[in-house]
C-alpha cells in the first residue's frame, strides 16, 4: 500500500509519521525538545542542534516498531505559516532530512507549512478529511499561534488559508506556559495545568478581550499574577486562566460563525488538547470536531497527510 513520510521539526518537538493510505493508518515516532527547568522555551539555534540530534532517533523508533513498506513520497514542515516572511530555523532541520530522503530515493518531495500540518491532523483525527474539500473555519491555539482561519480548497496548497482573527499580543499557549512557570510547574505546563486546574474550589465570572475577531490575552496573565500575590490557590489561578482562554476562543468563534455563516469548526494546536477548554466550547458548538490528543499538540501527522494528497493531485495532472 502506498505510504507517505512526513517530517516536522517544530520549536516544541521533533516528529516523524508514516501514512497509510490503503487502510488509513498513521504511525507516528516524536520527542519533546529538552528545555532547562525553569525557562520557556529554547533559542533557535539550541532547537536545531537538538532536532539534528533527535530525528534519527525518531526515524529509527518509527521504522523499527512498525512494518512500513515504500514510501510514495516524503512531506515536510518548512515554515511555520503559509504567509510571506514566515520563518523559523528549526524547520530547515526537517525540510534538509525530507529533500534529501528525495533524492536519494528518487521519490517526490513537498513541503508545507506546520499551520496547515496541524489543520490536516485534526481532520484526520476527526475523521472528517473529507471538508478538506470544503470550505471551514479553523482554530490553530498553540505556543506560538492563537489564530482563527478561513480554510477552502486550494489545488497548490491543498488548504488556503485566510487569517479571520488572531491574538494581538499574548498566545494562548504562551499564556499556559507563563501562568504555569509562576506556579512552579515544569515546561511545557500544559497537562500539569489542567490536572491543577481539576481541584478548584472556585468559579470566576471571566469575561474575553475580543474586538473584531481579535483577541488579547496578556490581561490574563497579569490578573493570575495578582491571584497569586494575594494568596489565592495555585487550583483557582489555574483554572481561571483555562476558563479565560476557553471563553476567548468562544467569543472568536462566534464572530467567524457571525462573519462567514454556520460552517464545519474544526480546533487545532495543543493547547486544544486541554479537556477543560475542549469541554467548554463544546457547550457552546456541539458541532466542533477537535483533533485526539496525540494528534493535537504538535505532530508529523498531517504532514505526512499533505504529502498524500500532494500525490494525489500530481497523478491527476499525468
Amino acid at each position: 500500500m502506498p505510504e507517505f513520510l512526513g517530517i516536522d521539526t517544530s520549536n516544541y518537538t521533533t516528529s516523524a509519521a508514516v501514512y497509510n493510505s490503503g487502510n488509513n493508518t498513521v504511525y507516528q515516532a516524536k520527542q519533546l525538545l529538552p528545555v532547562k527547568e525553569g525557562e520557556l522555551g529554547l533559542r533557535q539555534s539550541d532547537a536545531v542542534f537538538h532536532h539534528t540530534k533527535q530525528l534519527p532517533d525518531m526515524l529509527e523508533k518509527l521504522f523499527g516498531e512498525h512494518e512500513i513498506g515504500e514510501i510514495s513520497a516524503v512531506c515536510a514542515s518548512s515554515r511555520p505559516r503559509n504567509i510571506n516572511g514566515s520563518y523559523m530555523p528549526c524547520f530547515l532541520v526537517g525540510e534538509g532530512f525530507g529533500r534529501s530522503f528525495s533524492a536519494v530515493n528518487g521519490t517526490s518531495f513537498f513541503s508545507t507549512s506546520h499551520q496547515v500540518g496541524h489543520i490536516l491532523a485534526a481532520l484526520f483525527s476527526a475523521d472528517r478529511l473529507d471538508l478538506a474539500d470544503e470550505r471551514f473555519i479553523a482554530f490553530h491555539v498553540s505556543g506560538g499561534t492563537t489564530d482563527c482561519l478561513l480554510c477552502e480548497p486550494d489545488e497548490n496548497d491543498i488548504v488556503k488559508i485566510t487569517e479571520i482573527g488572531t491574538s494581538l499580543d499574548l498566545k494562548a499557549g504562551q499564556a499556559v506556559d507563563r501562568i504555569g512557570l509562576m506556579l512552579g510547574l515544569k515546561f511545557p505546563c500544559g497537562i500539569e495545568l489542567e490536572k491543577l486546574a481539576n481541584h478548584a474550589d472556585k468559579k470566576y465570572k471571566v469575561k474575553a478581550a475580543v474586538k473584531n475577531g481579535s483577541c488579547c490575552l496578556s490581561g490574563v496573565e497579569n490578573k493570575c499574577r495578582k491571584m497569586l500575590d494575594d494568596g489565592e490557590k495555585p487550583e483557582n489561578i489555574a483554572r481561571y486562566c483555562l476558563d479565560f482562554i476557553a471563553e476567548t476562543i468562544i467569543s472568536m468563534t462566534q464572530c467567524a460563525v457571525e462573519k462567514y455563516g454556520s460552517l464545519p469548526l474544526v480546533f487545532a494546536g495543543g493547547v486544544m488538547s486541554d479537556v477543560i477548554i475542549r469541554n467548554r466550547i463544546i457547550s457552546s458548538f456541539p458541532q466542533a470536531n477537535f483533533a485526539a490528543p496525540e494528534f493535537s499538540c504538535d505532530n508529523a501527522a498531517g504532514v505526512a497527510i499533505y504529502g498524500y494528497l500532494k500525490s494525489l493531485e500530481k497523478n491527476k495532472c499525468l
